[in-house]
């Protein structure tokens, strides 16, 4: 990233890569019930009958997460927690940790010249890697997102490593794998827009002297990135998520998902959980991008204090 005083040890590949993948999982800490709250809303209108389940009308981020709290209690706003932090780790690690190191393959070893059509490829490379290594963690955390309470009582998954067991069962391998080209898709939008995004406003800030290397510039271009990615990733995010929470017929693949939504719900459809996720979106890039700063110092610093011990 942008911003390195000449001074500064320059933090490794190792560090960026390990350091992104902590980030992550702090930034889904602190966002998660907005994350659940958006999946709700995107699959809520889906034309299909789910033999056992209480249907239940959401509105609003808030008054999602208001009902599913009053109908299934707190800890369902955490459904998927150890899915979702499975997937930073093995996901933000690659996408993000990797972005700089792309960077530098494409500039051929001189990232701080790089064009905004040479950061384009590196998001959407590491996009697309991320998802060929976390897709079956994404499944399984949309998968338990998504569950609302059975009739019975009971429970779609009893864990997380059941889902996959049960999924890989039922599904067959290929059934970890659901909705991987949308996934690919949205994922190097995302990464586009969310580091690409946070890469130029950084640097202009920067640029410009209007502010220094510090948390108040971290937070406003995590904010700005934020803000872009979810206006560019909406559409693609709600196909996605209604077609890895399908039943294995229920929608033929990704482009049937999309067209079928388009004609039965509308363009709008492409919208729904618009504001919970541009809460998500922009709250977990503002956590993630300053967690993600402050830990590559850190670990910069520790490494530093190791290969020079005073």
């Amino acid at each position: 990233m942008v911003g390195m005083k000449p001074s500064d040890l320059a933090p490794t590949a190792t560090v960026k890569f390990f350091g992104a993948g902590m980030a992550g999982c702090i930034a889904d800490l602190v966002t998660f019930p907005l994350d659940t709250a958006k999946v709700r809303l995107q699959i809520q209108g889906e034309a299909r009958a789910v033999e056992g389940v209480v249907a239940v009308q959401y509105r609003g981020v808030f008054g999602t997460i208001t009902t599913m709290v009053r109908t299934e209690g707190a800890r369902s706003l955490y459904n998927g927690l150890v899915a979702g932090l499975q997937r930073q780790m093995s996901f933000a690690s690659v996408r993000i940790g990797l972005y700089d190191s792309m960077k530098q393959f494409y500039t051929k070893g001189s990232p701080e010249n790089a064009s905004i059509v040479v950061r384009l490829m590196a998001g959407c490379t590491t996009g697309a890697m991320a998802v060929a290594f976390a897709q079956p963690t994404d499944v399984v955390k949309v998968r338990f997102q998504a569950q609302g309470p059975l009739t019975d009582g009971g429970k779609r998954y009893n864990g997380t490593m059941d889902a996959y067991r049960t999924i890989a069962r039922e599904e067959g391998v290929r059934g970890l794998w659901k909705g991987c080209l949308p996934n690919i898709t949205r994922n190097a939008i995302v990464n586009c827009a969310e580091l690409v995004t946070y890469d130029i406003i950084k640097e202009l800030i920067l640029k410009y002297d209007l502010m220094t290397d510090n948390l108040p510039c971290h937070f406003t271009a995590a904010f700005g990135a934020g803000f872009c990615t979810t206006i560019v990733a909406s559409p693609v995010d709600v196909v996605k998520t209604r077609f890895m929470n399908s039943t294995p017929s229920q929608y033929t693949s990704a482009i049937n998902c999309a067209l079928t939504m388009m004609t039965k719900e509308g363009p709008a459809a492409f919208y729904k959980g618009f504001t919970p996720s541009f809460l998500r979106l922009g709250s977990w890039n503002i956590v993630m991008f300053v967690s993600y700063e402050q830990i590559k110092r850190a670990m910069t610093r520790a490494q530093q204090s190791w290969e020079s011990p005073i």
